[in-house]
């Protein structure tokens, strides 16, 4: 409609029955809607809404893992974290060391590896193994 004076804006709006909604308050000179401004609420709730359900979450699955396990629970572990990657999850693979396995920390470094090369078809490492505390941790997510 052009520039004119906010009163002789309102009084457009009211003779329409609508609302007058600054859409650019900061600009020179300010710019105005006239819109029904309970539907104009109802529309971008809607729109933010539909755009939160096309969302997708991704969650991080932890796997633990003993430095003595034998290869049959780490293939049963390997094929849970092959499940979560095809989700599209993250996976946390972590190795957890108690006691006297403190001791035989980077001979156990293996096992992490061997468990990132039997995913390397569907998975990458995001982040090397590395130690933190009485654990080994190592990410793996979806290769693109």
């Amino acid at each position: 409609m052009g520039i004119m004076s906010a009163r002789d804006a309102y009084k457009r709006a009211q003779e329409a029955g609508l609302d007058l909604v600054k859409i650019a308050p900061t600009a020179k000179p300010p710019v105005c809607k006239i819109i029904d401004y309970g539907k104009y609420k109802y529309e971008l709730a809607r729109k933010e809404k539909e755009a939160r359900k096309k969302q997708k979450t991704i969650d991080v699955k932890e796997i633990r893992l003993s430095p003595n396990i034998d290869t049959n629970d780490l293939n049963t572990k390997v094929g849970a974290a092959r499940k979560f990657i095809s989700k599209g999850d993250k996976v946390k693979v972590s190795l957890r060391f108690r006691g006297r396995e403190m001791a035989h920390v980077q001979s156990s470094k293996y096992i992490l590896d061997e468990f990132a090369e039997q995913l390397s078809d569907i998975a990458v490492v995001e982040k090397a193994p590395k130690l933190e505390g009485r654990s080994m941790t190592m990410f793996l997510t979806v290769k693109r």
